[in-house]
């Protein structure tokens, strides 16, 4: 156990307030100081001098004396203001923990003290479908979030809720038999097909009720619709699984759970429904009414579970599968992430399990995103005003990333170079979408995210390049920090300790942005510190080893942070 300098004292300042106060459980509100030599700033005696009926700066003033210097842990400590603590850490402290986090494979991280079952639904393309812009954020959302609850000691169970069920395929799989079609060569062919089979069912009123019938025979089971739906599927696969790879983002076949795999549980889960008092009938269709939203017209609004024509709603569906992943995969914690629009949709259906009885102490949660926007604040389309296909938006992004690289290094081989250009512009994507609040729209610009400085992929790839690169510029390595003799070597560590804290506010919150920000931070004090403290040309061969085991643990933490996001480092830049 390597707990982080800043964990460390915030259970040391604890312990002294409840010393001095007799008052449990107080949170020391550390922040960082103000005050230049200080490393954090206790806010604790503002809230509790009140509460005690003292001025807040004698509350301090005993809990400060108290203290002390927290066990080795502080160089100073001294009250500020009105009752504010600021608090320098003591080098050699910093310098110990340093040298313990860069020898451990968690760089000091704890695994979680709790560890949960997780269920995340992302992603959610669908069947015969190309995929477009607007799947890309949960893709790259969810992707995150797992990749940081797996690292935080968590099972992750990741549920692809692949679109593989409905109308549309009574449509394709009835023009499949009309057509004699039995395979699907690709892709390609598969997106002929669907526009073909549109066609008719748009134009031909025969062949429409003949597609719904077939969609009947589906839903009972029928061997011969069942094969060519499932061809369907596998080419569907091999398309998006072709851009996951492209991606790098860690779904599978196994993590498909679509919506025909509740197939045989929806009438089960309306029936609990009904039994509960939760839905009713009305007008021929069973429908759970909202407690919660109302329409424009003031009526409650509805969550169809079963259709008047017998046929079962996206409600039935999503209510069926929160009940699996409760009872047969015991979830401690269900996230779906899907965007803004459907925000209504999941509180209606979590509203209408708790109903239900069939949530206990589960935590779920509807994770909800804004949409992507073109540089003109519009939603992001082709010139034409269609839909961006997410293969193009990628090939586009490696390319603009390539044009880059060959002007930056054209003496690297061309293979490497084509290694970076990836890199480079697959993190450029995902990165401009993860710095950017879930909650608020994207606005999607090349040139912004394709940028060497700022808050962008191409700027911590280099970052992380650089420090990862000087012990081969060295010739040598080092394990140990044993010299802070100057504040940037000081701030860099702080901010390193700080990576623990950061995931948790994550796997917390569930905003990627946060960690993103961070790694942004750091990359700045490396900077910082880069400049003002030379390493290989140190002042003498204590402090070189010194700052190079710096650089290490920083490039470390950086490659870690990036990896969490699903961003690969180079080997260079």
């Amino acid at each position: 156990m390597n707990p982080a300098p800043n964990h460390a004292l915030s259970s040391t300042l604890a312990a002294a307030i409840e010393r001095v106060t007799g008052r449990t459980e107080v949170d020391p509100l550390l922040t960082v100081a103000r005050q230049p030599g200080f490393d954090l700033q206790a806010n604790f005696a503002m809230k509790l001098g009140k509460q005690l009926g003292e001025t807040p700066r004698d509350v301090a003033a005993r809990v400060t004396e108290k203290l002390g210097d927290a066990g080795g842990l502080l160089a100073s400590a001294e009250v500020s203001g009105p009752g504010f603590v600021n608090l320098a850490f003591s080098p050699a402290a910093l310098a110990a923990w340093a040298t313990r986090a860069l020898a451990d494979a968690r760089l000091g991280v704890p695994l979680a003290t709790t560890p949960q079952t997780i269920t995340v639904d992302y992603s959610a393309p669908n069947v015969a479908k190309e995929m477009h812009v607007g799947h890309l954020r949960s893709t790259v959302i969810g992707d995150a979030i797992v990749r940081t609850l797996e690292f935080a000691g968590h099972t992750l169970i990741r549920m692809n809720h692949l679109g593989d069920w409905g109308t549309q395929f009574g449509m394709l799989t009835q023009h499949m038999l009309d057509t004699n079609t039995q395979h699907v060569t690709d892709f390609e062919a598969l997106g002929t097909l669907y526009r073909d089979a549109k066609q008719r069912f748009d134009e031909d009123a025969a062949f429409a009720d003949s597609a719904r019938r077939r969609v009947v025979a589906l839903q009972a089971g029928d061997p011969a619709t069942i094969a060519l739906w499932q061809d369907l599927v596998d080419v569907s696969l091999a398309h998006i699984n072709h851009l996951y790879a492209q991606l790098d983002v860690t779904l599978t076949d196994e993590d498909v759970t679509g919506e025909s795999f509740y197939n045989d549980r929806l009438a089960g889960t309306v029936a609990l429904l009904l039994e509960a008092g939760v839905a009713v009938e009305s007008e021929g269709a069973v429908a759970v009414f909202s407690e919660q939203f109302k329409n424009p017209d003031g009526s409650p609004a509805v969550l169809i579970v079963r259709k008047t024509d017998g046929g079962f709603g996206y409600g039935a569906t999503d209510l069926a599968s929160l009940r699996y992943r409760i009872d047969d995969l015991h979830a401690d914690r269900l996230i779906y992430i899907t965007d803004a629009r459907q925000s209504q949709h999941f509180q209606m259906v979590f509203a209408a399990a708790r109903r239900a009885g069939w949530v206990g102490e589960q935590r779920i949660e509807h994770i909800w995103f804004g949409t992507m926007l073109g540089e003109d604040g519009k939603p992001f389309k082709t010139r034409s005003g269609g839909t961006i296909r997410l293969s193009d938006l990628l090939d586009d992004a490696v390319v603009r990333a390539r044009a880059v690289v060959d002007a930056k290094s054209p003496e690297l081989p061309e293979e490497e170079r084509a290694a970076i250009a990836n890199a480079v512009g697959i993190g450029a994507v995902k990165y401009a979408d993860l710095s950017t609040s879930r909650q608020r729209d994207l606005l999607f610009s090349f040139d912004r995210m394709l940028a060497l400085d700022g808050n962008t992929a191409p700027y911590l790839l280099y970052a992380c390049v650089r420090a990862e690169s000087i012990g081969t510029r060295a010739g040598e390595t080092s394990d140990a920090v044993t010299v802070l003799a100057e504040p940037q070597e000081r701030s860099l560590v702080v901010k390193l300790s700080a990576f623990a804290d950061v995931l948790d506010e994550v796997e917390e919150s569930l905003e990627p942005h946060r960690l993103c920000t961070y790694l942004y931070e750091l990359a700045g004090a490396y900077t910082t510190f880069y400049d003002a403290c030379p390493v290989l040309k140190a002042p003498d061969e204590e402090t070189r080893r010194s700052r190079l085991a710096l650089c290490a643990l920083t490039a470390k933490t950086l490659k870690s942070g990036l990896g969490l996001l699903g961003i690969t480092v180079p080997a260079r830049m």
